[in-house]
């Protein structure tokens, strides 16, 4: 018996919003309609409300009586709060994988993600970049084998892949190519770093890279 379960209406337009807004199709503070929205996905102002209902409760959105709704940009505060969170997480994570003596085999494991990276940059797609670029994060810290940061890692997501977008976007919103490959190097500098099972060299490199995340959000440009 198929034990899958069809996405309900509200189900189809909380996916449809919440790609919106984090591909940077709906910007921050853009006034989001109803009607615009139930049209775009075909279904009747009812399951929008759900949706949107579900949406501002995580944060993303906040919700203006009779005007619609509002999205709403991640703060100052929240990405400094994500990095500093990350760069606990994937550190702790970075060292556990070396000291196991598992470096050789998660490097090999991190090549998938890089191949990803490579293609989305030549192609200039951003969202599959910021994708592939949580992916391979994502990678070290389950590869650190801890349940209780790898459900903390996932909760970061939304807001992740929100910042991701903004750091690789130029300021007229365009893809920022030379981002792209400059981050690209990063991240092969930190696989080769865990293949070489080098604990000082794969901490330095992830808290660098982290730390250029964070100069772009401010937008402080090379």
């Amino acid at each position: 018996m198929d034990t899958l379960r069809t996405p309900s209406a509200a189900d189809r337009v909380y996916e449809h919003v919440r790609q919106g807004v984090l591909s940077g199709r709906y910007p921050d503070n853009e006034l989001l309609a109803e009607g615009v929205i139930a049209a775009e996905t075909g279904v009747s102002r009812t399951p929008v409300r759900e949706a949107l209902l579900r949406l501002e409760a995580q944060g993303m959105i906040r919700l203006l009586p009779k005007r619609g709704a509002l999205v709403l940009p991640v703060t100052a505060q929240e990405w400094r709060d994500v990095l500093d969170t990350r760069q606990l997480v994937e550190s702790h994570c970075t060292r556990w994988v070396i000291e196991s003596g598992r470096g050789p085999a998660v490097a090999r494991a991190l090549e998938v993600p890089l191949a990803d990276l490579r293609a989305a940059a030549d192609s200039q797609d951003l969202p599959a970049y910021v994708a592939a670029d949580r992916t391979f994060h994502a990678t070290i810290v389950a590869a650190g084998n801890n349940m209780i940061l790898i459900r903390l890692y996932g909760s970061l997501r939304d807001r992740q892949m929100r910042m991701g977008a903004a750091n690789l976007s130029a300021p007229d919103g365009e893809p920022d190519t030379g981002r792209m490959r400059s981050t690209v190097a990063d991240h092969e500098a930190i696989a080769a770093a865990i293949r070489h099972e080098d604990l000082a060299l794969a901490e330095h490199l992830t808290r660098e890279h982290l730390r250029h995340a964070d100069r772009a959000l401010r937008g402080v440009r090379p």
